[in-house]
């Protein structure tokens, strides 16, 4: 899927080559910005290694998955768990992300550190902060992979990088910032001590990543959950009897997202998202003017972009059933269209204090619900007939992680700009007020003629559907 995927790639490299430039460029910046104070610019760098460690921490997040997504394949093979489980974190280790950083220190010590204590210095701090992003790789890997298996776990990160945040900002020049300083320093200066204590804590956490991962790993490949769980409420949903064969994929979507661990993953990872946002927007002044507006929008169409970005893509599972019926795909998109705008409700009842709060304008938050349900959603509902890839439904640990095409790529990316596209010319011609009173009519259109265009997507999605049934089933794990 890799090798298919040419905009992915090229995306990719390029991304790689712009952030590698702009990294060479804060590090010659931070060089000069230092330095003619009183402490040495390389001191000032090390004081906020805790910061960059942080940065690197929430980076790896969207681009780096964990070893374990990769390695059921490999357990068909006649090599030892263990041992597998050690190779796959050694090829962690020396991924090529775990240098990234080394773009803006290598050009900073060049100019910082060469003065006083040459090239052996440059050489030993370089790889001090590369042992250093290898500690935070093996961490980042503990953190995402109790993550995926427990939604609860993100409380161990937020309380660590909490109570070093505290410390920092409770106490000027405290516990944290003397750590660091003297971390940097000791690289700089080759302390074999400093390097020592390195290794044993990049030691001690690549243990605790392999016996959790081997744990983790025997317990999905075994099911262990599906024969310990015991179901004792089974819902039926018969209220969703009364709306026919629309009802019934209604009641299809609803046990597929609430009781398969990928999608009930999903569904917890988007109310998080919503309620952080509602309630940073409603009690705080961080995001103001166009942010904000920019934030409330977002609270909308992040409810599509996360459940609806990968659409028929669990379906894939199961997409010779469906097809066995006819127009079953249809009633399955109009279930799906009916359920994911009844789920807009959510945020816009989390957004009343901050109406209530004069923060936003009711007018302005009822057309970003209506563009949202209306042209966003077709878009996003037009992207799933070029979709091919299966998603897996309950393995989190051992899922491979599928790259959309370059075309689902392009609309996923495009509805975050769609909106304002729209708003823009009718601002300039109508203003604030008549451009969001045009949002609300065109929103309203796509609702009313939803049918209409639906079905303008199930002929489409037919159409392919000897090319699209094959890419499910290729990408089906197995």
């Amino acid at each position: 899927m890799y090798e298919k995927n040419r905009f992915g790639k090229f995306w990719m490299y390029f991304m790689s080559i712009f952030w590698a430039g702009y990294l060479i460029f804060f590090g010659t910046m931070f060089a000069f910005g230092f330095d003619g104070g009183s402490t040495e610019p390389y001191h000032v760098m090390n004081s906020g290694l805790v910061f960059i460690l942080v940065l690197d921490f929430l980076i790896r997040f969207p681009f780096q998955k964990t070893p374990t997504q990769e390695m059921k394949p490999y357990l068909l093979l006649p090599v030892k768990r263990n041992r597998l489980i050690d190779f796959i974190l050694i090829r962690s280790g020396l991924s090529t992300f775990n240098l990234v950083w080394l773009f803006m220190f290598v050009p900073f010590a060049i100019i910082t550190v060469t003065k006083f204590y040459g090239i052996g210095g440059i050489l030993t701090y370089c790889a001090g902060i590369w042992l250093l992003c290898l500690f935070n790789n093996y961490w980042f890997l503990l953190c995402r992979t109790l993550i995926s298996e427990r939604i609860w776990w993100v409380a161990l990160p937020l309380m660590i990088y909490g109570a070093l945040a505290a410390a920092l900002f409770l106490e000027d020049r405290g516990v944290v910032y003397t750590f660091f300083v003297s971390l940097g320093e000791g690289f700089i200066t080759g302390n074999g001590w400093i390097f020592l204590g390195m290794l044993t804590a990049i030691a001690l956490m690549w243990n605790i990543n392999r016996n959790v991962i081997r744990r983790l790993i025997y317990n999905e490949l075994n099911k262990v959950e599906d024969t310990t769980v015991e179901v004792k409420h089974l819902s039926e949903y018969r209220f969703l009897d009364r709306y026919g064969e629309i009802g019934e994929y209604l009641r299809l979507e609803l046990k597929m997202q609430l009781r398969n661990k990928m999608c009930r993953k999903s569904m917890i990872s988007v109310a998080c998202i919503i309620v952080i946002f509602a309630v940073i927007l409603g009690f705080s002044d961080i995001y103001q003017g166009g942010l904000r507006s920019f934030f409330v929008l977002y609270n909308y169409i992040i409810v599509g972009l996360l459940s609806l970005s990968t659409l028929m893509g669990y379906e894939g599972n199961y997409i010779d059933g469906l097809m066995s019926r006819k127009e079953s795909i249809y009633s399955l998109l109009c279930a799906k269209y009916v359920l994911y705008t009844l789920l807009l409700v959510v945020p816009a009842l989390l957004s009343i204090p901050t109406m209530v709060t004069g923060r936003i304008d009711v007018l302005q938050n009822l057309a970003w619900l209506c563009t949202t349900a209306g042209p966003v959603y077709f878009v996003l509902f037009w992207a799933s007939i070029y979709n091919t890839q299966t998603v897996c439904l309950n393995a989190k640990l051992t899922n491979r992680q599928n790259m959309g095409t370059g075309l689902q790529n392009l609309i996923s990316f495009s509805v975050f700009a769609l909106p304002y596209v729209l708003y823009m010319p009718f601002w300039f011609l109508l203003g604030e007020d008549g451009a969001y009173w045009v949002l609300i009519v065109i929103g309203i259109g796509f609702i009313a003629t939803s049918r209409w265009w639906l079905k303008m997507v199930y002929r489409q999605f037919m159409k392919r559907r000897y090319k699209n049934m094959e890419g499910f089933r290729n990408s089906r794990q197995r």
